[in-house]
Parts: C-alpha cells; sequence; structure tokens
C-alpha cells in the first residue's frame, strides 16, 4: 500500500486505505483493519526491501511515524470512545474508524528520525 499522485488520487494514506477498502469491497474480498495497517507500515517497507530500516518500532531502525488521533473530528469523537480499547474486536473497529474517516485533521504529530516535527508531544 502506498501513495503518490502520479499514482493515486491523494498523498494521505488514510485516504488511500479507504479508497483500497471500498476496492476491495467491490470484489468481494476483505482488508481488515489489521491488514490494512500493516500494509501502510512493515507491508510496505518490505515491499521496497527496507525492512531492514523501516516499517515498525524494532531497536535500530529509523523512527519516521506519526500520531493519530482518534476523536479529531465530531464525528470520530463520537464514534471513538475516551476509554481504551478492552479488545482486539475494539481496536479494530477503530483502526478501522481512521480508515473510513479519518484525514489530515486526524494527525496530532509527526515524528522524523524520533524528533517530533509538528504537533505536540
Amino acid at each position: 500500500m502506498g501513495t503518490d499522485v502520479g499514482g493515486g488520487t491523494s498523498f494521505s494514506m488514510l485516504q488511500t486505505l479507504n479508497e483500497a477498502y471500498k476496492v476491495v469491497q467491490l470484489r468481494r474480498q476483505k482488508l481488515t483493519p489489521f491488514q490494512a495497517l500493516f500494509l501502510v507500515t512493515l507491508g510496505g517497507a518490505k515491499a521496497l526491501r527496507l525492512e531492514d530500516r523501516l516499517g515498525n518500532f524494532g531497536v535500530g531502525k529509523e523512527a519516521d511515524f506519526v500520531v493519530l488521533d482518534l476523536r479529531s473530528t465530531p464525528i470520530m469523537a463520537f464514534r471513538n470512545s475516551e476509554n481504551l480499547p478492552d479488545s482486539l474486536d475494539e481496536l479494530a473497529d477503530r483502526i478501522f474508524s481512521l480508515m473510513i474517516m479519518g484525514d489530515d485533521r486526524a494527525v496530532h504529530a509527526t515524528y522524523i528520525l524520533g524528533e517530533l516535527a509538528y504537533g505536540q508531544a
């Protein structure tokens, strides 16, 4: 899973996941929230053969990542409670809400090489 405007319609991975989910549904297949999360992290790194440097929070890896706010918009705040999820199903549901309703407002902070580049710690 990747994005560039030359190959898609948005620079946003959340928007790209939204579109991918719809395409997969039209093909009568499934894209679970956990599969989607893998595809935009370690899956993408593996596709580029960069999994030794990127894709998760393993020791010694480059730490470029975003912190996402599950309650960043009024509708997402309504849908996602302030409480931590109690189960994998609840966690999957919250990731799904990011896939379907998330946009640039969901980005709370951006880190590049482990240093805060945007937002609040």
